[in-house]
């Protein structure tokens, strides 16, 4: 099979591409490694891919490629002829949304279409794409299921990714494309982002620094590990779209949630980490920021259902893996 993963170089997308190398598979990956976060993680993650590659002769191709440049994207499609694409590429980062707008407009809405729309235009037979729990906003009702209203989004951030699930839709009822959106619920492990909250708390805690905990510590997050959405994403390419599951219009369009339905307190977090650690945090509470939701819970029945699906991995052990990774990567005994 041969496979497209945009933000290769990016968390999701380098558990996945590493995962997905075989001798049955010819992966290709693309990524643009901007300095949103450290371009040395990036490349560190992407140098691993490579040498796997290279040591058991697996198939792989990178290219360094910003998905807004459809130019350069078409042509990266026309000499390649995917079957699959998974869209991974994205500009993160909830508060970061606030305050650079223009750049989630560039790579998660100009860069989605260009994507889905080159998938259109060379038939892949599969499009899948991340989306994110964000786009469910500040509901009070959980777990949240698929079916719940997502028409307001709290941040530009899941505007942007409720766009792409619009605009998956439009094409897959015009064209018959193909495909399946994922919405993420706070994807954590080894390699991961180092914006997110358990990457910032780890290293400031090692450097017997202060860690700002918002909302006083009382929200919670539902914690999914890096290993079972990556498990989940294999199963998923491998039995590409069910078409038992096709949407009452017979549009080929699924939506998923993708979470480990367990949800972690963020005072709970610190005390994990600090137990792994071995170091006592230096707390500032702060209120809740803009932007921010205060709990977030999957119901994925759905895709457990559909899929045949399993999430082994607790947030306490998880966590524990994380810290091991952290202390291996920056050289800490």
């Amino acid at each position: 099979m041969k496979i497209l993963i945009t933000g290769c170089a990016g968390f999701i997308g380098y558990h996945l591409t590493v995962s997905l190398l075989s001798k049955k598979n010819k992966i290709y990956g693309i990524d643009n490694l901007n300095n949103y976060y450290s371009v040395k993680l990036k490349k560190d993650r992407l140098k691993n891919i490579e040498d796997r590659a290279k040591n058991n002769k697996f198939f792989f191709k990178f290219k360094k490629i910003d998905i807004s440049d459809f130019r350069k994207l078409n042509i990266f499609f026309q000499k390649n002829k995917f079957d699959v694409v998974v869209n991974l590429a994205a500009q993160a980062g909830i508060r970061f949304s606030i305050k650079k707008p223009s750049q989630y407009l560039k790579s998660n809405v100009i860069g989605f279409f260009n994507l889905i729309d080159l998938s259109k235009n060379y038939k892949i037979k599969n499009f899948i794409y991340a989306s994110t729990s964000s786009v469910y906003g500040m509901k009070n009702k959980m777990p949240f299921k698929e079916n719940i209203n997502t028409d307001f989004p709290l941040q530009f951030y899941a505007a942007t990714k409720k766009s792409n699930e619009v605009i998956a839709h439009s094409y897959s009822s015009l064209f018959n494309l193909p495909t399946i959106g994922l919405r993420f619920f706070t994807v954590y492990g080894p390699w991961g982002r180092p914006d997110m909250a358990y990457f910032k708390f780890t290293k400031k805690i090692i450097n017997r620094e202060f860690i700002e905990v918002y909302n006083y510590g009382k929200h919670s997050r539902d914690f999914t590990y890096i290993d079972d959405v990556v498990n989940s994403l294999k199963i998923i390419i491998k039995k590409g779209f069910l078409n038992k599951n096709r949407n009452k219009d017979n549009i080929p369009y699924l939506i998923y949630n993708l979470g480990n339905n367990l949800p972690l307190k963020l005072k709970n977090l610190i005390k994990y980490l600090e137990t792994y650690l071995k170091i006592k945090s230096k707390k500032k509470y702060l209120s809740l920021q803009d932007g921010d939701v205060l709990d977030t819970r999957s119901n994925s029945k759905k895709i457990i259902r559909d899929y045949n699906l399993k999430f082994k991995i607790k947030p306490k052990k998880g966590l524990e893996n994380f810290v091991k990774w952290f202390k291996k990567y920056h050289k800490i005994r």
